[in-house]
């Protein structure tokens, strides 16, 4: 099944909607039957047939048949947002008494989830250094029901060996799973190399438009229906038909997008890496990048989120830097039309760290689909303004 036609044609029955190039939004929360044995049938096979909007719908069904097809699984799943897809996967894996080994520094509500949630519940996770396989083999405890893992990393896209990581845990029992959002399936398709679940904030590049919040889960027939009927119909964490249709709309040009940020992201990393100002670049296509080889055997391309540290020692200096863009907005999430920047000075508080702590100093860069010459003499400017 190739690209273009996943995209484009796959699940989209047009005969059925007038002939019309885009499916149709079902905006309705209810279906009506000619009979109760209709109804009846179709209310113990919900998963696959419209019988109430909460748990199915033909605009989202459509959308569901396409991203699983990219990710190379069975079946898939879209809640409304990348947070739900996150909870309600790991919590269909999980029972009081169980454990986890998460790969450190996960997306901060991941974090939240298994740091401040889960143990509520009886649920632990051990954090690991996921650069190293060994790591989560020694974390392993008698009751690891699920390794998490997140690959790049966040902010500063560690990676983790999925291949070898996915056959330590089908040795042991334990399904495993991970966040895929910052390659997207069409730059890693973790299932075909072993993982249960791929998981999305589809708010990011599958959306690709800064007008939706969504998530996705991904995987086979058997463990999408465990966690539909269970988590996904109990927590109701359910995306509208009108945010379907947009995501849709963004698969449309999806693997233009990723190309042209892309495109744009390895010029400017190669600018940055050379300018005095910059302390160092994170991009996992980067050959400075520690796991460069890694990122090259089990990614085919790289998007546009980067990261670079400034050479200074004051907050303020990171937070003029910011300021100083005219091209780049400041903002959060990423994967939009638009450039985005993120300083980790945000999270302070109060606008002072700790002694020792240069954390501070790391910058995120979403490069959107602006003209590449732009957004350089944008970063240009603003670092001219650095005195180090």
């Amino acid at each position: 099944m190739d690209l273009s036609y996943i995209l484009n044609e796959l699940g989209e029955e047009r005969v059925n909607y007038f002939n019309a190039i885009a499916p149709p939004i079902i905006q309705t929360s209810n279906f009506t039957f000619p009979d109760v044995a209709t109804m009846r049938r179709d209310m113990v096979q919900e998963h696959a047939v419209p019988f109430y909007t909460r748990g199915n719908n033909p605009t989202v069904q459509i959308l569901c048949k396409k991203l699983a097809a990219l990710e190379g699984a069975e079946e898939a799943l879209v809640l409304a947002s990348g947070s739900a897809a996150i909870a309600s996967a790991v919590l269909a894996n999980v029972a009081q008494g169980d454990h986890i080994v998460s790969v450190a520094k996960p997306y901060s509500w991941t974090l939240r989830l298994m740091r401040d949630l889960l143990p509520r519940f009886g649920v632990t996770t051990t954090f690991v250094d996921g650069t190293d396989v060994a790591n989560f083999e020694k974390a392993i405890q008698p009751n690891t029901k699920v390794i998490y893992l997140e690959s790049p990393n966040s902010f500063t896209f560690e990676l983790q060996d999925i291949a070898a990581v996915a056959r330590l845990a089908k040795a042991r029992g334990i399904v495993t799973m991970i966040d895929n959002s910052y390659s997207t399936p069409i730059y890693q398709q973790p299932i075909k190399v072993g993982i249960d679940l791929t998981l999305h904030s589809a708010s990011k590049y599958i959306g690709g438009h800064s007008d939706l919040v969504a998530g996705v889960i991904c995987g086979s027939e058997e463990m999408i229906r465990k966690i539909f009927y269970s988590e996904f119909m109990t927590l109701g964490g359910i995306i509208s038909p009108m945010n379907a249709w947009l995501m849709l709309r963004g698969l449309r040009t999806l693997p233009l997008r990723l190309a042209q940020s892309s495109r744009s992201a390895k010029m400017i990393v190669e600018f940055l890496e050379q300018h005095p100002v910059v302390r160092r670049v994170y991009y996992p296509f980067s050959p400075s990048h520690p796991q460069y080889e890694l990122a090259q055997q089990q990614m085919t391309g790289c998007g546009g989120l980067l990261t670079m540290a400034l050479h200074t020692d004051r907050m303020e200096v990171v937070d003029a830097f910011a300021n100083s863009l005219k091209r780049f907005l400041l903002g959060v999430s990423w994967g939009g039309h638009e450039s985005l920047v993120f300083p980790a000075s945000v999270t302070y508080p109060t606008g002072e760290a700790e002694p020792g702590d240069t954390n501070f100093t790391l910058i995120r860069l979403y490069i959107g689909l602006e003209e590449t010459s732009a957004l350089l003499e944008d970063l240009k400017q603003a670092l001219n303004r650095i005195n180090v």
